[in-house]
C-alpha cells in the first residue's frame, strides 16, 4: 500500500503548490526604450527618489508629466545631471501650433527647473504685454539674436509678420521664471516655442537651434550608492515615502542586500512572503510524508 500511496503524495503536493502565490520581488524597471532610468528617477512607483515621484511615464516612448500635459523626454545625462524634454505641441521654426502654457508644479520647480541656457520665446505678442511695458527687463537677446530674425527665418513665424503692416509684431526672449509666474494669456503673446543650448547658438539661424526644454536635477543624498553597492536599487515605502533599499532576489530576504552592509538609514526592503512560503511548503511536505507512512 505504502507504495501506491507515493505518487499521490506528489500529485496532491504538487496541486497545492500550485496554489500558492507566485513568489517573486517587483523590480525597478531600468529602462524606457533607450533611456536609462537611475535614481532619482523611476517609472514603478515606490522607486527612485520620493521626490520624483509620478514624474515620469513609460508607454510607447518616456514622457515627463507636468499639470500642463506629457513632455516626450529625448535625454538624460546623469553625469551633468540634465534632462531634456520636447513638447509635441509647441510651435518651433517649421510648424506653428495653437499657444498653450508650460506649466509644472512646485515641487518641479524647486526639484528640476529648466536650465539658464534654455530660452523662451513669446511670439506675436501685443503692444500691451507687461514684458514690454512694466517688466520689459524680463526680455534679452541670446547671442546677438532678434526677434526680426527669428519672424524671417522661419517659415512657421513668417506669417506674424506678414500680418504686420510695416513692423514685425514684438516678441520677448526670457526665462522660465517668466512663463511660471505669468500665463500665456497674461503675457498676451499669442505663441511660444523654447530653445535649448543657447550659449552656443552665436552665428547659427534659427533653423538649426535645438527647441525643447533643458532641466537641471539634483540628487538626493540619500546613502544609495551604499545601497547600490550591496546589491539593491534605491526606493522608497509607497506608503511613508521612507527611504529603503529594495534588494535583488539573490539577497536571501535578509536585511542586507548581497554581501554589503546597508547603514545610514538605509534599510533592505525584503520580503516576509518567501519566508512564510518556504515554511508552508516544508510543512505540506512533512504532512504528506506522514499521511504516505500511515498507509
Amino acid at each position: 500500500m505504502r507504495p501506491l500511496s507515493k505518487p499521490l503524495t506528489i500529485i496532491n503536493f504538487t496541486l497545492l503548490l500550485s496554489l500558492l502565490p507566485t513568489l517573486t520581488l517587483s523590480q525597478c524597471r531600468d529602462s524606457c526604450g533607450d533611456i536609462s532610468i537611475n535614481y532619482p528617477f523611476g517609472l514603478d512607483d515606490g522607486c527612485g527618489a520620493p521626490q520624483f515621484r509620478r514624474m515620469l511615464n513609460c508607454s510607447t516612448d518616456l514622457f515627463f508629466l507636468t499639470p500642463s500635459g506629457s513632455y516626450k523626454v529625448e535625454s538624460i545625462n546623469y553625469d551633468k545631471k540634465t534632462i531634456v524634454v520636447y513638447d509635441p505641441a509647441m510651435s518651433t521654426c517649421s510648424i506653428l501650433q495653437p499657444h498653450h502654457d508650460f506649466l509644472m508644479t512646485d515641487i518641479q520647480s524647486a526639484l528640476i527647473p529648466p536650465t539658464s541656457d534654455t530660452v523662451f520665446a513669446l511670439l506675436n505678442c501685443s503692444i500691451d504685454s507687461p514684458v514690454l511695458n512694466h517688466y520689459s527687463y524680463l526680455c534679452f537677446n541670446f547671442s546677438s539674436h532678434s526677434c526680426d530674425e527669428l519672424y524671417g527665418s522661419c517659415n512657421a513665424f513668417r506669417v506674424f509678420h506678414m500680418m504686420a503692416n510695416t513692423t514685425s509684431p514684438p516678441c520677448c526672449f526670457t526665462s522660465y521664471d517668466t512663463v511660471k509666474f505669468m500665463s500665456m494669456n497674461v503675457l498676451d503673446c499669442t505663441h511660444y516655442t523654447t530653445v535649448t543650448n543657447t550659449d552656443g547658438l552665436s552665428g547659427i539661424g534659427p533653423q538649426d537651434w535645438v527647441y525643447g526644454i533643458k532641466m537641471s536635477f539634483a540628487v538626493p543624498d540619500s546613502g544609495c550608492d551604499r545601497c547600490a553597492a550591496s546589491g539593491g536599487t534605491c526606493g522608497f515605502d509607497t506608503e511613508t515615502e521612507g527611504q529603503l533599499c529594495l534588494c535583488s532576489s539573490s539577497s536571501n530576504y535578509t536585511r542586507e542586500c548581497g554581501l554589503g552592509s546597508v547603514t545610514a538609514g538605509v534599510n533592505c526592503a525584503t520580503s516576509s512572503v518567501g519566508f512564510q512560503a518556504f515554511f508552508v511548503i516544508v510543512l505540506i511536505y512533512k504532512l504528506f510524508n506522514s499521511v504516505a507512512l500511515f498507509f
